[in-house]
């Protein structure tokens, strides 16, 4: 049926007056007469009763007001469901990550999102994981790939991807750490060991280094990254404590190798946050809805 007859015959069935309802659709009464016999002529029915006084709605009327207000609530929902897609968002979406999370985990979580909003342009910082948090804290980005700390900032949302084991690895060059490591009974005090400056991975390897009570660690060197950290570790220079997933991703792999029978190390949980007033956002919305129309929200990437 004509969009326009139902919307004037709803109005109609409101205000039961040709003369109000044809000055609000800006036409005559005979008009608004003529359409509102055409549509008794498609239903088979009269829908008013009117003489030069009144209008009253007839039981078929009644019946025919729900059907008119329902094809139109139905007619708006659809020009906006089309609106919305056409209205393509625009903008910038700056993301920080560590060089090892854009190659592991941010793949899938844009894969999407550049399908449905290509002119959406990317900007991607790369740094230390542990700066991530603090990187979205001073709104330096959108949101960022972070581990989740001990106590999440009130101000911060934090949406789960991945639980990320941590591994003790040694380089696989004949080397003195190679030598301390042979032992059968291991003096950690004296190995050298090379520790991120902060973050998840320098937490854990505090209460993991106190079980051994062997007196203070020897710490050859703090690093920023833990990319660097593998490095380092691939140069000989000591034994140190790094996601396992930097390793998978680091191009001296096998220049390094997992130590067994060292004790447990609690992994720490991967997830992407932003400011909790930024999520509304179109963009930060945008890219939510994404991620959880994949479903990228608690397996590994």
């Amino acid at each position: 049926m004509d969009q326009k007859a139902l919307a004037m015959f709803a109005h109609l069935s409101q205000s039961l007056h040709f003369g109000k309802t044809a000055q609000a659709h800006h036409i005559s009464p005979s008009t608004l007469s003529r359409a509102i016999q055409r549509l008794e002529d498609e239903v088979g029915s009269e829908l008013l009763h009117r003489d030069n006084r009144t209008v009253v709605l007839t039981d078929a009327g009644k019946k025919f007001k729900l059907y008119a207000e329902q094809q139109l609530e139905h007619w708006q929902s659809f020009k906006q469901s089309l609106d919305q897609k056409h209205t393509a968002l625009t903008g910038k979406l700056h993301i920080y990550c560590s060089v090892t999370a854009a190659y592991s985990h941010l793949p899938p979580l844009l894969e999407r999102f550049r399908v449905l909003h290509p002119l959406v342009e990317i900007m991607l910082t790369t740094g230390d994981a542990a700066d991530a948090l603090e990187q979205v804290q001073n709104k330096s980005v959108d949101f960022a790939i972070a581990a989740n700390p001990e106590s999440l900032p009130r101000s911060v949302y934090f949406h789960h991807l991945d639980t990320i084991a941590l591994a003790v690895i040694a380089p696989t060059m004949s080397c003195n750490v190679q030598l301390q490591l042979s032992e059968k009974v291991l003096a950690w005090s004296e190995i050298p060991i090379i520790l991120p400056e902060h973050g998840a991975a320098r937490k854990r390897f505090e209460p993991w280094y106190r079980k051994k009570q062997q007196g203070k660690p020897n710490i050859y060197a703090t690093v920023s990254g833990h990319e660097a950290l593998v490095s380092m570790v691939a140069l000989g220079c000591g034994v140190g404590i790094v996601p396992q997933v930097v390793v998978d991703n680091s191009p001296v792999k096998d220049r390094v190798r997992n130590l067994a029978n060292v004790g447990e190390i609690e992994p720490f949980e991967l997830g992407v946050c932003c400011l909790n007033q930024s999520k509304a956002q179109p963009l930060i919305k945008a890219f939510f809805d994404s991620i959880l129309d994949t479903g990228v929200d608690s397996t590994s990437a």
